[in-house]
């Protein structure tokens, strides 16, 4: 709730005092809310009590623990930071509960299918009703309206259907997935920010709103640039693998261990290349001499440097590049990526203790506050971990809650 103004420290994140209830699950959602627990907001994760999110049984792989203990890692990697409560939303009691711990919060997120908690009476008109300051988010597949409203949806779909695909993989080769979810994961960023503007909207002008952030929606708006490359010209983009529809050379290329990318984004770049691979011959090609001419000529280009630089080894061509002020890198694995100097630098290789399976690694929050940090405090809760203090906080006794248990509502 709205409260008054308290001076930040560098122990509290910017979003202390928030309260967030998650009925969410799986990814768009939990990553959402990982992010506003990360900035300091208590997020409260609803479940269900027979299994809690389905991740929690998505493995291998799994942090192993005593006996048959272990932590699913994809449920892992989207819940630090909050507190458990298992609720039978299928039960009115349960739905009674939820709408009793979204009463006295500044945020509710939630991934149903449209219409769901309309009909369970916890829909943003009921539950703003009590609390005209919430700031309540709906994530579906295609948002609230339209003729595909109804429609279930998964990343994979989201990914074709939204134009992703159709530019992503090697040209003239099968349309490739990107490698993690990321229709979940940029509707979730998405959703992260339209949630801290409304609770800043909240905080100049007062009263909350509705959020609705779509899968569909996001991977349309992630189209940016390729999208205007359509309205520009009339024609869809098309896959292209690792290379840049207006700028060459900027891709990937085979070397004798591996591959390393070169990103030659200017003509300055283009000259420190050719000397450092001694083809100062390209400079002087008319086929090549502007970026223009070879994204024109790019097909003889490739032709000409995948055999020059077949030759080379990736790190000392790497080190060569970069000597001759040329942006280059190999293509990192995630054991490369998380023994990178820069990692440590940054402190993007976290770890927090898990009651049940001790350590747990994980990658940091990317988010720096110079007086409000991002951090990460509290392992991935077990299921129910915290049903029993936040009930209480609702006023409920121990025999209550033993009730409650017994009668399948928590």
């Amino acid at each position: 709730m709205v409260g008054e103004a308290r001076e930040p420290d560098e122990d509290s994140g910017p979003l202390e005092g928030i309260t967030v209830v998650d009925a969410s699950r799986v990814l768009v959602g939990p990553f959402c809310t990982m992010q506003l627990a990360d900035l300091g907001a208590d997020v409260i994760k609803v479940e269900r009590p027979d299994g809690g999110d389905q991740t929690r049984g998505w493995y291998p792989p799994q942090f192993d623990g005593e006996g048959d203990d272990g932590v699913s890692a994809y449920y892992a990697s989207v819940n630090r930071n909050k507190r458990s409560v298992t609720l039978n939303l299928k039960e009115e009691h349960g739905r009674e509960l939820l709408g009793e711990l979204v009463s006295d919060a500044d945020v509710f997120v939630e991934n149903f299918r449209v219409g769901t908690l309309e009909e369970w009476g916890l829909g943003y008109e009921e539950l703003a009703a009590d609390n005209p300051d919430l700031v309540y988010c709906s994530l579906t597949g295609y948002g609230e309206w339209g003729p595909y409203a109804d429609k279930p949806a998964y990343d994979l779909i989201m990914q074709a259907e939204g134009g992703m695909m159709s530019i992503t993989g090697e040209e003239n080769g099968p349309p490739v997935r990107v490698g993690v979810a990321i229709a979940d994961i940029g509707a979730g960023m998405y959703a992260t920010q339209a949630i801290l503007a409304a609770l800043f909207h909240r905080e100049l002008q007062g009263g909350g709103q509705k959020v609705d952030v779509s899968l569909f929606d996001g991977q349309v708006a992630w189209m940016s640039y390729m999208a205007s490359y359509y309205f520009a010209t009339g024609e869809s983009p098309k896959r292209m693998g690792s290379k840049h529809p207006t700028i060459a050379p900027y891709q990937a290329f085979p070397t004798r261990d591996g591959y390393v990318v070169v990103a030659a984004a200017s003509e300055k770049i283009w000259r420190n290349f050719c000397l450092a691979i001694d083809r100062d011959d390209l400079l002087e090609d008319e086929r090549f001499e502007t970026n223009t001419d070879r994204v024109e000529h790019r097909d003889q280009l490739d032709e000409i440097l995948e055999a020059e630089l077949a030759d080379y080894r990736t790190e000392p061509l790497v080190a060569l590049l970069e000597d001759h002020d040329v942006p280059a890198r190999a293509v990192s694995d995630m054991e490369d990526v998380f023994s990178h100097p820069q990692v440590e630098a940054r402190d993007m290789h976290q770890q927090v203790d898990h009651p049940s399976v001790g350590a747990i690694d994980m990658p940091g929050s990317p988010m720096n506050l110079s007086r409000t940090p991002a951090t990460v405090r509290q392992h991935p809760p077990e299921l129910g971990e915290h049903t029993d203090e936040l009930l209480a906080d609702l006023g409920y006794s121990e025999r209550e809650i033993e009730r409650l248990r017994a009668d399948g509502i928590v």
